[in-house]
């Protein structure tokens, strides 16, 4: 089972067997700090409060605990005293401490992802080019002045001409990165990132600069029709874990996309106006190994949900239901949004931690103002995250509107809400702060997401038509049907290899074993042992 941990480290999942000792789960905690005193490792199911001290838990099982798969857990502790506290040491000149440090630090060990990898190789790439400007530059064409010279990808007036509205997560590292001979000095190479956190100062809700994930793109529109095919059958609503990777963005400086390549459906339960489901759910852990060991390495990048309803006086059109006078994303998905974020943060280099934000994006099929279906995607702050990570904010019934709640100074459930504020024009035009207690605008924890359809679609999968997981009696997945379609197929007359025989034929049996919800589903039978590392094939 996957056991979810929270400290001041980080986030992590441990996958542990029920019958698990907690000393096992303490030592993959103690694992994840670099000074921790285990005699002061105290866990708890809330943020705050109820926290019992481990060493008072020896000898017992996780499952006589009551911890089960998914759970989430609070930790914390206090740092081993410092050994020149307790006994004399000689200093070490300041030249050989700063160049010989003892251990790695938390943001060296970090493991970015690829897209990471490549703009931090590719700076120079990350510049907006501008061309020879005849009016200003009297220079030959070899030569470069500040009237053409490259622009920061941070530049405020490129965003504002090409209606940017947040900066990319790289331009901001670059804008937050130190400049001319600052450069040299111990700032520079600290990391310029920190973790929000809403413990006791007070709050002004703001537009947030930059977002983890610029672009959502979706590989194929057989992706987004397959996972339509289950609400235009039976009208309830769907949900499912987007599968794919992170690319650069060419349309934005330094820019992050989230590509789709599958919709995987986790177990739940679709009604007309929602739907409830379990996060995270039992065949998490597979489906995530199951990702990685695709040819080109996919993970969950996001998740995308339906709400649609057809119009009364035309089924085949949908109701309008999320625009600027209602709402986009409503403040229960806003905070299930910020859920999502804090259970998936992303490693980063630039962060004490070796922890930042998240780049998971959700997606919601809705109607658009003519009766189609689009896809509108988003992220939420990380204000949101930080104010969901401290219990401050609940759903109202109003979809649009979010409730701070009221402070609970019980012992057993502490719960301390700062003062929140937020800004907004009034109808003199002035900016004015007002208090966001007891409730404020959902729009306020929301960031942009644009989203779209590659124009040469090239999918990582090429066939979508195996009958999708989690749909009992719409599409039900069987192994006698995956053995009469290979036979049909003539799988059993084609070589191990691939070579030989008939290459329509060959081709026709790769095109359809390259399906995700085929191969997802091979994973549960004994029909093969393993999912080859280079799928699809």
């Amino acid at each position: 089972m996957v056991v979810r941990i929270r400290s001041k480290d980080g986030n992590f999942r441990f996958n542990l067997a029920p019958s698990a000792d907690i000393s096992e789960l303490v030592t993959k905690i103690l694992e994840t700090t670099t000074d921790a005193d285990p005699e002061t490792l105290t866990i708890s199911d809330q943020p705050r409060g109820n926290e019992q001290l481990v060493s008072a838990l020896k000898g017992r099982s996780l499952e006589s605990l009551g911890i089960k798969h998914g759970d989430l857990y609070f930790v914390a502790y206090q740092s081993r005293p410092s050994p020149s506290t307790s006994t004399p040491q000689v200093q070490a000149p300041a030249s050989s401490a700063s160049t010989e440090p003892t251990g790695k630090r938390a943001w060296e060990l970090a493991q970015e992802d690829p897209v990471d990898g490549y703009w931090r190789s590719h700076e120079g790439k990350g510049k907006i080019p501008r061309g020879r400007d005849s009016r200003l530059c009297h220079h030959g064409p070899n030569a470069m002045c500040d009237h053409c010279m490259p622009l920061e990808p941070y530049e405020a007036a490129y965003h504002a001409e090409h209606n940017i509205k947040h900066l990319s997560y790289h331009a901001y590292l670059r804008k937050l990165a130190p400049k001319g001979s600052a450069a040299t000095t111990t700032a520079a190479v600290l990391p310029p990132l920190e973790q929000l956190s809403y413990k006791p100062s007070a709050i002004t809700l703001q537009s947030q600069p930059f977002r983890m994930v610029d672009h959502l793109e979706i590989a194929s529109m057989d992706i987004i029709d397959r996972f339509l095919q289950a609400w235009r059958k039976t009208g309830l609503q769907r949900f499912g874990w987007l599968i794919g990777r992170y690319e650069p963005y060419d349309k934005v400086p330094m820019g992050v996309k989230a590509v789709v390549e599958a919709i995987h459906e986790p177990p739940q339960e679709g009604e007309l106006d929602g739907l409830s489901l379990g996060v995270p759910w039992e065949d998490e852990p597979r489906i995530r190994e199951l990702a990685k060991h695709a040819s080109s390495p996919l993970a969950i990048v996001g998740y995308i949900f339906t709400d649609l309803e057809p119009t009364p006086e035309d089924r085949s059109k949908t109701l309008y239901k999320r625009h600027p006078q209602s709402f986009f994303l409503s403040s229960l998905e806003a905070i299930f949004a910020a859920r999502v974020q804090l259970d998936n943060p992303t490693p980063s280099r630039s962060s004490p931690t070796g922890l930042f934000a998240s780049r998971m994006v959700t997606a919601v099929l809705t109607g658009t103002e003519d009766g189609a279906i689009d896809v509108n995607a988003y992220q939420v702050s990380e204000q949101a995250v930080a104010m969901v990570e401290t219990d401050m904010i609940e759903a109202s019934v109003d979809p649009g509107i979010v409730r701070v709640k009221d402070e609970d100074r019980s012992q057993d459930a502490a719960r301390y809400v700062p003062d929140v504020f937020f800004r907004y024009k009034n109808e003199y035009g002035l900016e004015v702060k007002k208090s966001a207690k007891p409730c404020f605008p959902v729009e306020y924890l929301m960031v942009n997401v644009s989203h779209g359809f590659p124009q040469n679609p090239s999918p990582l999968f090429r066939s979508s038509k195996f009958n999708i997981e989690n749909r009992p009696g719409l599409e039900d997945q069987r192994i006698e049907g995956v053995m009469r379609e290979l036979s049909r197929l003539k799988a059993p007359d084609i070589h191990p290899s691939f070579h030989g025989g008939d290459p329509q034929q060959r081709a026709e049996l790769a095109n359809w074993l390259s399906d995700w919800h085929l191969i997802a589903f091979l994973g549960t039978t004994q029909l093969i042992s393993q999912v080859g590392a280079a799928f699809p094939l």
